[in-house]
């Protein structure tokens, strides 16, 4: 598993090609000849492009769902909905294609962010919003996701 861990501001150019940072290139290194997949996210206006080997083992544990229940089929149809197979380029470009830059609302500025896995590809402005929205009651939201409640290794310290 290859793990992200930098945001990048970068700008896409009115094909949507992206010149990839170059500390984002290297990140990337051990993966760029598998090539990657690029799609809508399921949870904001934004891409994921995802290494080829983690949308592989994306892809196990869908096809695991029961397509007979509809919900599942649901699922499965809007997950994978503009799913593309995109390359780097020699020179570290990504081209995005044109129905995925209008569904993300991407102009000339973008910010590449990590997702553990994945990298999210915003339009910068959005990005911003969106940062800042959840900002807000960031304490809450990391009370209520890390502060045990979901923890498999939860100890009690009474």
């Amino acid at each position: 598993m290859i793990l992200f861990d930098e945001t990048y501001d970068c700008k896409a150019d009115a094909k949507g090609r992206v010149m990839l940072p170059v500390a984002l290139k290297n990140q990337l290194s051990p993966v760029l000849n598998e090539g990657f997949i690029i799609k809508r996210s399921i949870s904001g206006a934004c891409l994921e492009l995802w290494p080829r080997s983690e949308w592989n083992i994306q892809m196990q544990e869908i096809n695991k769902l029961n397509r007979f229940v509809k919900k599942n089929a649901d699922f499965i149809r809007v997950f994978t909905a503009g799913v593309k197979k995109v390359e780097i380029d020699s020179t570290g470009r990504l081209l995005i294609p044109k129905n995925l830059v209008a569904i993300a609302g991407i102009s000339k500025e973008i910010t590449l962010s990590s997702a553990i896995n994945i990298i999210e590809i915003w339009d910068k402005a959005s990005y911003e919003n969106v940062i800042e929205k959840t900002a807000e009651n960031f304490e809450t939201l990391a009370e209520e996701v890390m502060g045990g409640q979901n923890s498999e290794n939860k100890t009690d310290v009474s």
